[in-house]
């Protein structure tokens, strides 16, 4: 055993445990029974069976066992941005895409290429960049990997100056944070800029964060350590305390997390309907109730488009093939185009043939990019396939490379477009497009939206 350690040999991992054992004894708590003979017995935590407890000290020990449920945070509404209710519209597991025949194969693609005819195939190239990046992406001192991810932010960056996103009286929230780098540049950007807030949403806790980086005093930022899924942005203090209009970020946000993200800003963040500014209604007579029922409805439709608490969205996107038909935001679009949740299932498969598979020397550079960045946020997401994933070896001879490429592209506009109708139905003006070239990121869509011009006429 190594000095000063347990001594302990753990023999399912063929070492010494590694604890440092009180002084004086030879064994760590966990172990210390070996040494010390006593009727007092160690038994697995209930909350936690990787580590043992005596039996005797079990209920104070679950009072402060790490495992143990930590209270819920006031912003926590389970299930608030999951989606689908109805488990009947949940489809059963497929079989995998190699599994199927090769008319199985065609006849998804015939769909594919149907559901997909009259949209635009080829985006627009939205390749910006920001001031605020310029020293940093002059540095030397950064390698490859690292100024890719530079050049990614400063298009994001320089997309939502174009969009006028970047100024005061904000709330930035970040989904899907990791370390916080995407809202450190915004708040670069924003040096002189007051009234100025950052909420990164994370599940996971991260290492390595940039946060202490903000030195401001004029921006303030906050961690929500919780899923999309659950997370009310109105019942977050600083939110419902200042009600400040939001704009939406992120950097690969991967799969359905993208989903959760457009319906927690776009359904249930709202500033507008407490009515706590809004004068008290008149009372009218029972005769005008009737008369004036459509006049009322049409005003309250005005003070919605009016009203948006949510002044943009920017995304870049990631990973389709861990979307989710139970998350997806553009299930009725899918519907409209005649597809449902079998169909979805292996479009987002097939997603996968645009990026992985069949390059794995390519690919497994980009994921490698900024290795340091990498603790539990992977910032690429490019994701290496084995070839029963992709289907390369039954697909060889049906499919070559660059038609499964053209498919995989396909499925990804097909689940992007299904996202902006999403939008558009909800009163933003949504577009998708290239933020940076492919050889930077094969993940390098970016979708923007920000409200609809009001369509209430002009007074005459």
């Amino acid at each position: 055993p190594v000095p000063g350690r347990c001594a302990y040999f753990v023999a399912r991992k063929k070492r010494f445990c590694k604890m440092i054992p009180a002084p004086g004894r030879r064994f760590c708590g966990e172990h210390g029974q070996q040494e010390e003979e006593s009727d007092r017995k160690r038994i697995p935590c209930p909350l936690d069976p990787k580590h043992t407890v005596y039996e005797d000290q079990l209920q104070k020990h679950l009072k402060k066992c790490n495992s143990r449920e930590k209270p819920k945070p006031v912003y926590f509404v389970q299930d608030i941005n999951a989606g689908l209710k109805d488990v009947a519209e949940i489809p059963e597991k497929q079989v995998p895409i190699s599994s199927l025949s090769k008319e199985e194969l065609e006849n998804l693609i015939i769909k594919l290429k149907k559901a997909s005819n009259g949209l635009e195939l080829r985006l627009e190239e939205q390749i910006l960049s920001h001031q605020a990046l310029q020293e940093a992406l002059n540095d030397p001192k950064n390698g490859e990997s690292a100024f890719k991810h530079l050049k990614q932010q400063a298009s994001i960056l320089g997309n939502m100056e174009k969009l006028h996103l970047l100024g005061p009286g904000r709330c930035f929230v970040e989904f899907g944070a990791g370390r916080g780098k995407l809202s450190h540049w915004v708040d670069v950007a924003l040096q002189n800029v007051d009234n100025v807030q950052f909420l990164l949403v994370e599940r996971a806790t991260t290492r390595f964060k940039v946060d202490g980086k903000h030195k401001r005093r004029n921006s303030i930022f906050e961690r929500l350590q919780v899923d999309i899924q659950h997370l009310c942005l109105n019942k977050v203090p600083i939110l419902e305390k200042k009600k400040l209009p939001v704009v939406g970020i992120g950097k690969h946000l991967c799969g359905a997390a993208t989903d959760l993200a457009l319906r927690c800003l776009v359904e249930s963040y709202t500033t507008c309907s407490d009515g706590e500014n809004e004068e008290p209604a008149p009372k009218r007579s029972r005769n005008d109730k009737t008369e004036v029922a459509s006049n009322d409805s049409a005003d309250n439709e005005s003070n919605k488009d009016d009203c948006k608490p949510v002044a943009g969205i920017v995304i870049a996107l990631c990973c389709h093939h861990k979307c989710d038909w139970t998350h997806y935001v553009g299930r009725e679009f899918f519907k409209s185009v005649g597809l449902g949740p079998v169909e979805f299932h292996y479009f987002q498969r097939m997603s996968s043939w645009a990026t992985c598979g069949m390059r794995e020397t390519t690919t497994k550079a980009s994921t490698s990019e900024e290795s340091e960045d990498q603790t539990n946020d992977t910032e690429e997401h490019e994701q290496i396939f084995s070839k029963t994933e992709s289907g390369s070896d039954t697909l060889q001879g049906i499919l070559t490379f660059e038609e499964r490429k053209e498919i995989g592209c396909l499925c990804k506009l097909l689940i992007d477009h299904g996202r902006i109708e999403y939008l558009q139905q909800r009163g933003y003006k949504a577009a998708l497009q290239y933020y940076t070239e492919s050889a930077v990121s094969l993940e390098n869509v970016l979708l923007t939206a920000v409200p609809s011009p009001s369509l209430i006429p002009e007074p005459t």
